[in-house]
C-alpha cells in the first residue's frame, strides 16, 4: 500500500512540504487539509493589496486545482483532532483521514485584542487574504482609522489605509515606533515619513476600549480618556502560533510546537514546520520561532526529506527580512535588538526570534539622508545590521555575518571612521572572494 503523507494547512511550509514529496515519492498518496478556500496565497503579499500596489491575483500562488494537478488531495475543512494511537485525524465534518505521517504547518494568527468592544463590527486584523478583503471593503466607506501595535504588521495596516483615503490614527505604547529592534534615529526616520504623509502618531497612548452602537464602531477611548472616532480599529499586536491541535494530541509545546533541527515533534511520525514549528537551534541552544518566509520554505524542504527517511536537518539561515518602512526600503540582518521592548507580547509576522539575541555589541553607524547602516560589531565578526535606503550592500553583510569572517584588519577602521562604512564592507567582502576564489561562499 502506498505511504499516505497528510499535510495540515497550506502555507509555504506545508506547499513546499507537498512539492517536495510529490517530486521524490511519485507513487505516495499527499494530501493536503486546510479551513481556508484560496489555497496557498502569499500572506507578505497581504499588505500590498491592502495598499492598492498590487491586485488579488497575484497574491494567489497555488489554487487547490492546482494543487490537484500537482498530484495532491485537497480537503477544505478545519481539523478537529489527532488520533495519534489509531495514526489519523479528525475533520469538522466528522471525516477520518487515516496518515503513516503527518506534518502539521498550521501557521500563526493574529492575536486578538482583549479590549472591551472588541466584538464591535469594525475591529479589523491583517493576518488573511479573508482580513484584507474585509479590510479594503471597509475602507471605502470608512472615514477615520485607528491603528494599534508596533512592528511591521501595524505599520502596514497605518500605510495601507492611508493608501486607501482613510486618515489614520497610528497609537504607539511606547515613546517611538518599533523600539526593540530600531535605533532611535531609525525610528524617527520612520515616523517623519509617516507624518509627512499626514498619517497622525499618538506616542505613549493605550486604548481603554472600543466604543459603538447596535454593534458596530463610532469610537475607541484611550486611558487618558481622549475620545478618537473611528469605522476601523485595526489591531497587530502580535501573532499566536496555532499550537492547540497539537496539544490537544499530547505533542509537547512551548510557545510553538517543539521539534529537533529534522523538524521531527515529541512523536516521531509527526512533524511540525513554518510558523507554529518552534524548532532546536544549536547556535543558541534553545528552541526558537521565525515567522520569515524563507524559513517556512526550508523548515517545509527538511520536514519532507525526514517525511521520506532521508532527514536532513533544517539549513537555519542567517534572519534576514527585506521591507518597506514608510516606503523606506529596509533590511533588518541578523541579531540586532535587546529584545527590552514592553510591547512585545508576541512575536510578529516576519519577525524572528535570532534577532534579539544580539550580545554585548558595538554600534557603527554610517548615514546620508535616509541611506543608513548600522552594524553591530562582535570583537572579530558581525553579529547584524539594519540597512535602510540604498540596499546594495544588504547581501554582502548577509554574507559576512553567516560565514562569521574575521573583521580583525577592519574594525578599528569601522570604528574610527564610520562614514567609511560602505566602500570599507565593499573592499572587504572583494578581498575575501578574490582570496577564496571559486571557493568563496555565496
Amino acid at each position: 500500500m502506498a505511504t499516505h503523507y497528510v499535510i495540515v494547512g497550506s502555507g509555504v511550509a506545508g506547499v513546499t512540504a507537498a512539492e517536495v514529496l510529490r517530486s521524490r515519492a511519485p507513487d505516495a498518496q499527499v494530501t493536503m487539509i486546510s479551513a481556508e478556500a484560496a489555497g496557498f496565497y502569499s500572506r507578505p503579499g497581504l499588505a500590498y493589496y491592502l495598499s492598492g500596489r498590487v491586485p488579488e491575483r497575484q497574491l494567489l500562488l497555488r489554487s487547490p486545482a492546482n494543487l490537484r494537478d500537482l498530484g495532491v488531495r485537497w480537503v477544505q475543512m478545519r481539523v478537529n483532532e489527532i488520533d495519534v494511537t489509531n495514526r489519523r485525524i479528525k475533520l469538522a465534518d466528522g471525516q477520518k483521514i487515516p496518515y503513516d505521517r503527518l506534518l502539521l504547518a498550521t501557521g500563526s494568527r493574529a492575536m486578538p485584542s482583549d479590549l472591551p468592544g472588541s466584538e464591535l463590527e469594525g475591529v479589523c486584523y491583517l493576518d488573511t487574504l479573508d482580513d484584507a478583503r474585509n479590510l479594503v471593503q471597509r475602507a471605502r466607506r470608512a472615514k477615520a482609522a485607528v491603528v494599534v501595535g508596533g512592528g511591521i504588521t501595524a505599520l502596514e495596516l497605518a500605510e495601507g489605509l492611508h493608501a486607501r483615503g482613510v486618515h489614520v490614527h497610528y497609537l504607539l505604547r511606547s515613546d517611538r515606533y518599533w523600539a526593540n529592534l530600531l535605533d532611535t534615529e531609525e525610528s524617527r526616520l520612520v515616523e517623519d515619513r509617516l507624518r509627512a504623509d499626514g498619517i497622525s502618531i499618538h506616542y505613549q497612548t493605550r486604548i481603554r476600549q472600543a466604543l459603538g452602537s447596535r454593534g458596530k464602531l463610532e469610537a475607541i477611548e484611550t486611558e487618558a480618556g481622549e475620545r478618537i472616532a473611528c469605522q476601523i480599529l485595526a489591531v497587530a499586536i502580535g501573532t499566536r502560533p496555532q499550537i492547540d491541535l497539537a496539544r490537544n494530541a499530547g505533542i509537547k509545546v512551548d510557545r510553538g510546537i517543539l521539534t529537533d533541527t529534522t523538524m521531527v515533534t515529541s512523536i516521531p511520525d509527526i512533524l511540525a514546520a513554518g510558523d507554529v514549528a518552534q524548532a532546536y537551534n544549536p547556535i543558541l541552544g534553545q528552541a526558537t520561532l521565525d515567522t520569515l518566509w524563507p524559513t517556512a520554505r526550508n523548515h517545509g524542504y527538511a520536514a519532507a526529506h525526514t517525511m521520506l527517511g532521508d532527514p536532513q536537518p533544517y539549513q537555519r539561515h542567517v534572519a534576514m527580512n527585506v521591507t518597506l518602512l514608510a516606503g523606506i526600503p529596509t533590511t533588518i540582518i541578523g541579531a540586532v535588538g535587546s529584545g527590552s521592548d514592553a510591547d512585545l507580547v508576541a512575536i510578529a509576522r516576519g519577525d524572528s526570534e535570532t534577532w534579539r539575541h544580539a550580545h554585548a555589541n558595538w554600534v557603527v553607524v554610517e548615514r546620508h539622508d535616509v541611506n543608513r547602516i548600522r552594524l553591530m560589531l562582535g570583537e572579530r565578526s558581525i553579529s547584524g545590521a539594519v540597512v535602510m535606503g540604498d540596499q546594495s550592500l544588504s547581501h554582502t553583510i548577509q554574507r559576512l555575518i553567516r560565514t562569521q569572517a574575521d573583521i580583525s584588519p577592519i574594525r578599528a577602521t569601522l570604528m574610527q571612521e564610520s562614514h567609511a562604512v560602505p566602500k570599507l564592507l565593499a573592499d572587504f567582502a572583494a578581498s575575501l572572494e578574490h582570496l577564496h576564489g571559486n571557493h568563496a561562499p555565496h
